[in-house]
């Protein structure tokens, strides 16, 4: 699988394109997700340059869109080949943002 890594310390010159091992089959309660597009967003921004604190080798990219491949047993929300987006704060559905619990 490739991965964006960051190295917050390096600023966008650290971002690192790898190749990291399959991620195996979704844990509990998890979906594994095809990515086909991602961008780097101002929170991502942030990160990388080390104006929010991140763990060095972070996987950058926090906004993405694909295709889901596989689902936990437990899963009953999405099912493979379903088209999906990722949100940075899952528990905002609409309206006025409100911190998540």
């Amino acid at each position: 699988m490739k991965a964006i890594q960051a190295h917050p310390q390096q600023g966008l010159d650290g971002l690192t394109l790898m190749d990291l091992p399959d991620p195996g089959d979704p844990g509990p309660v998890a979906i594994r997700v095809r990515v086909h597009a991602t961008t780097l967003n101002f929170h991502d921004l942030g990160v990388v340059t080390g104006r929010l604190p991140a763990a060095d080798g972070r996987i950058a990219m926090a906004d993405k869109a694909g295709v889901v491949e596989a689902v936990d047993s437990q899963v009953t929300e999405f099912r493979p080949g379903d088209h999906v987006v990722s949100t940075f704060f899952p528990a905002w559905r609409d309206g006025k943002r409100r911190p998540s619990a």
